[in-house]
């Protein structure tokens, strides 16, 4: 499947706000967008007044590309959440949420989401005692994600369970052991357990059309 591969910081440069793909990075004075803070290209210092289709786009944008997903997965996980009881905006972050790449990073075992997928790739947990090496995977209450023991002699290992074992906020729908390198999903996350704030009303619209 097609990725986008360009620089990360563009991403965020686009959106007008810090999406968080390089971890640290975007804490410190180097952050493009704290930087540079207009949008990128020949005509991205020019000032735009957008329409209720722009703000609609820019909202699924943003979603998009801070959890790290495609066109194609994006709308799947949208006609997905559509389908499920309660509010289709909500559903959509509790679907992105429970991506496996995205629980990686939030156990606090990867600097960025990025970062968590390629190390998912490189089958570097497991889940529910097997190895797993797809970042998309959705999930449910009561799976448990470890390290793998072959894993834990790896110097970049090694240093993602120092950051882990630092790590003192993790979700609430996360029961995260440190000692143990593991996570467990003890609940479905919700809208106020995302420490980003996104305009999923906007996304619902702009698919409703």
């Amino acid at each position: 499947m097609a990725r986008y591969t360009g620089p990360a910081c563009r991403l965020c440069r686009r959106e007008g706000r810090k999406l968080y793909l390089k971890g640290e990075r975007c804490l410190s004075g180097k952050c493009a967008v704290e930087r540079r803070a207009s949008a990128p290209g020949q005509h991205g210092a020019q000032s735009k007044k957008m329409k209720e289709y722009g703000l609609q786009l820019r909202a699924k944008q943003t979603a998009k590309r801070y959890y790290g997903v495609q066109e194609g997965q994006f709308a799947k996980y949208y006609e997905k959440a559509s389908k499920k009881s309660g509010v289709t905006g909500e559903n959509l972050l509790s679907l992105l949420e429970r991506r496996l790449d995205n629980v990686v990073y939030r156990m606090g075992m990867a600097e960025s989401r990025r970062d968590a997928r390629q190390l998912v790739l490189h089958g570097h947990f497991r889940l529910n005692g097997k190895k797993v090496t797809i970042p998309s995977i959705s999930l449910k209450v009561g799976d448990v994600i470890t390290v793998r023991e072959e894993s834990k002699s790896s110097a970049k290992i090694k240093e993602l369970i120092e950051k882990m074992q630092a790590t003192k906020n993790f979700p609430k729908w996360l029961e995260c052991d440190s000692a143990n390198l593991s996570a467990k999903v003890v609940a479905i996350p919700e809208k106020s357990d995302i420490d980003f704030e996104f305009q999923e009303q906007l996304i619902v619209e702009l698919y409703s059309k």
